[in-house]
Order: structure tokens, then C-alpha cells, then sequence
């Protein structure tokens, strides 16, 4: 394994990035419950990443071994899986929260660690670079792969055959304003690029009304502009009460042009990179008056792979490599 002659449960740097654990933790909780993680969360232990980099180079430097290794595992580390995070954020892959996630492992864990317990060595399974936030990362897309898969068994036994089963799950149309996701839903029919909900509840907002009030005027509102709209925050579920939208800004006028007041809300609000064709597309999907359901796209935030991944990593090892490793490749 191409580890660290310092690493074992008595190495001091090995030990210190062991923080990460309860903070990714926290973090993947964090991204559960409100698809918000602080940026305040990465910076200690950026900090704690630093440290244990250059305590461990210190230490190398002293012992006159592994420094060349170390040096190059960690250029990997830092210049190649960093590096990624921020490429799939800016492709759209990654949230900006996943992209801090991975930019900080890469900071944390560029090589390997070695810990003893009752015995044994963990992570038990190494990869040929012996970096680890590669792990990690190659570990949580697997993980992340299963997620399809698990939809499709729940939606199977509901007799829903439709694209969507593999991406998505059906919810009550009451419940959306209280959901995180993307709508799998246009009045054409099924899109994998459908309206962020996030955008949705800040149009709300901006308008001033509840979903409820859109649902039973849709005409008023699809016609309409308002004269004072509110600001729309960030479309985060806390602080909405019931679909609460804000302040009622009173006084509409006509939409001349612009169904629904897409164009003049998007004009100022970027929203999640929501087109005005998206935003009318959902709306108009939403405010249908017979329906009862509508498909989503939930996903599942990529810290809590991350978090499995990393947890995988630090006792199993690679396991991409491990399953290659026994099917002879």
C-alpha cells in the first residue's frame, strides 16, 4: 500500500484528519434536511487539511523517507481531484456544496492513512495511486449509482412504469411546496430538466401568494404581473409557513406578453438557471386543477454519498478497485 511511513492509529496527522468524519457528517444531515450547507463548514478543516499536510512533510523531511511519494500523492491529490469539484460544479453535475465538499477532502486525505484497531488495519483495500480522496470520490459515485435502483424498487410495486420511476417518485400535489427537487413533469410530458422547486418557491415569494392561491386563480395569476413584488430569498424551505409566500404586494397589472410574469421575474432573479419557457412550462403543469400528483426529481444531496463514501474509504478501501481487482481486471 503506498502509505505514509508515518501513518497507524499513533500518527498525529492521521488522527487530526479523523474531524472530518462527524463534520461531513453534520454536513450530509445539513444537506438532508434543508439542501443548504454553510461555507463556514469547509474552512476548518481546509485549515486541519493544511496542517496535517504539513506536519506530515515536516516529519517526512526528518526521516529522510517518503517525502518524494508524499509530495507527488498530494500533487494528484490537490491538483487533480480538487480541481474536479469545481469543473462538475461548473458544468452543473455538482451543487456549489459538493464542489466545497470534494475540494476539501482533496486538502484532507491525499494519501492514504493506516489505522490500527484490534488488530487490524483499516482501510483494508488500497488503490495503486494511494490517493484517497480519489477513494473517496470513485467510492461515492457507486454509491450514488444504487440511488436509481432504489427508486425503481419503491415505484415498482405502485405499477409506475414510466422514465421517471428511475429518477423520481410521485408526490401529492399539496406537499410541493415543502419538497426540495426538480419536476420530471411539462405539459408535454416527461423532461429530466423540469422546474427547479427552489425557483418555484421563489416565485411564490416574489408574488406574494400561497400555492394555493395559485392553484385556485391560476388565470389571475397567468395574466398578471405585480406592480410591488417582494424579494424571493433563495427558495429555501425554512421560514415558509404552509407554502407562505410573503407579503401580498397588492396592486397587478397586465401581463402584456409575459404569461405568468416569467420574463419580468427572471429578469431580475437568475432562480437556479430557470428560463422563462421552464418557469411557465411548470406552472402551467402545477396549476393544472384535476391533478393530484406530480412527479419529482428528489435526488439525493451528493455529501451524503460523500459521507458514505469517505466512511467506505477509511475501513474498506477502494472498492472500485477491489471489485476490478477480483473479477481478474
Amino acid at each position: 500500500m503506498f502509505t505514509s511511513p508515518l501513518s497507524g492509529i499513533g500518527s498525529g496527522p492521521d488522527l487530526l484528519r479523523l474531524l472530518a468524519v462527524p463534520v461531513f457528517a453534520w454536513a450530509a444531515y445539513r444537506d438532508v434536511r434543508t439542501r443548504r450547507v454553510p461555507n463556514r463548514t469547509w474552512l476548518p478543516l481546509v485549515a486541519v487539511g493544511v496542517l496535517a499536510l504539513a506536519w506530515d512533510l515536516l516529519a517526512l523531511t526528518a526521516l529522510g523517507t517518503g517525502r518524494q511519494l508524499f509530495l507527488i500523492q498530494s500533487a494528484i491529490s490537490l491538483g487533480f481531484v480538487a480541481p474536479l469539484g469545481y469543473v462538475f460544479w461548473r458544468i452543473g453535475g455538482f451543487g456549489g456544496a459538493d464542489a466545497k465538499a470534494i475540494i476539501t477532502l482533496a486538502v484532507v486525505f491525499p494519501v492514504y492513512p493506516a489505522y490500527d484497531v484490534f488488530g487490524a488495519t483499516y482501510p483494508i483495500h488500497d488503490a495503486p495511486l494511494g490517493v484517497l480522496s480519489f477513494t473517496i470520490l470513485s467510492n461515492a459515485v457507486l454509491i450514488g449509482l444504487l440511488y436509481p435502483l432504489a427508486l425503481a424498487v419503491r415505484n415498482l410495486p405502485r405499477g409506475e412504469l414510466t422514465p421517471a420511476m428511475l429518477i423520481g417518485r410521485p408526490v401529492p400535489i399539496e406537499e410541493i411546496p415543502t419538497e426540495y427537487g426538480r419536476l420530471l413533469e411539462t405539459p408535454g410530458g416527461f423532461t429530466r430538466r423540469g422546474l427547479d422547486i427552489d425557483a418555484f418557491r421563489m416565485y411564490l415569494r416574489w408574488r406574494g401568494i400561497t400555492f394555493s392561491d395559485l392553484r385556485n386563480d391560476p388565470d389571475r395569476f397567468r395574466n398578471s404581473v405585480p406592480t410591488d413584488p417582494n424579494e424571493p430569498g433563495d427558495g429555501a424551505i425554512e421560514g415558509a409557513e404552509s407554502g407562505e409566500a410573503g407579503d401580498d404586494p397588492g396592486a397587478l397589472e397586465a401581463a402584456e406578453d409575459d404569461p405568468w410574469g416569467a420574463d419580468a421575474f427572471l429578469t431580475e432573479y437568475a432562480a437556479y438557471g430557470t428560463t422563462p419557457a421552464g418557469l411557465r412550462a411548470g406552472l402551467r403543469v402545477l396549476s393544472e386543477p384535476d391533478r393530484t400528483s406530480v412527479w419529482i426529481s428528489p435526488g439525493i444531496p451528493f455529501i451524503v454519498p460523500i459521507l458514505v463514501g469517505l466512511l467506505v474509504s477509511l475501513t474498506a478501501g477502494d472498492v472500485l478497485f477491489w471489485l476490478l481487482s477480483a473479477v481478474g481486471l
